[in-house]
């Protein structure tokens, strides 16, 4: 994963194995935990193994990605029944991923909708500027901007 790294031109990772993520912005501290033989980014959620890393930094497919790291390829036609099941495994895999990422976002962002009706109703019931309707009224902003991240995001 290291001389990956270093193909792409990115800096070595720190004592602990760290680098800056280069997958998404604003990224102060390091974020990305780089293994021996894959990467997580613990602030995005990137994850994968050297192929994946080069997919995504240089947004090329797996064939490019694994004959840039000195891979060999059959032809079409000489391909073995193993590479295309793993093909389309790799295929089912990805869409079960985006699948599970699409569900757990409207999960949250139904649980943000149910604390935000509750904790409106807590609003109306404190008394104005009381340390109650104050803490009640701060989490319901944030759960509002939470929810108006998740619905901007798609």
């Amino acid at each position: 994963m290291r001389d990956v790294l270093q193909r792409c031109g990115l800096p070595v990772p720190n004592r602990a194995g760290f680098i800056q993520c280069p997958f998404h912005k604003g990224d102060r501290t390091p974020s990305m935990k780089i293994y021996q033989k894959d990467y997580y980014c613990f602030a995005c959620g990137a994850n994968g193994d050297v192929f994946t890393f080069l997919q995504e930094y240089e947004d090329i497919s797996f064939r490019e990605a694994f004959l840039e790291l000195g891979g060999e390829y059959p032809n079409r036609e000489n391909e073995c029944w193993f590479t295309r099941q793993r093909r389309r495994y790799e295929l089912q895999k990805r869409r079960e991923k985006a699948a599970r990422k699409v569900r757990k976002e409207e999960e949250e962002k139904e649980a943000l909708r149910q604390e935000t009706k509750l904790l409106w109703i807590c609003v109306r019931l404190f008394e104005p500027l009381s340390d109650a309707w104050c803490e009640c009224y701060n989490r319901f902003q944030l759960a509002e901007y939470r929810l108006e991240y998740l619905n901007e995001k798609r």
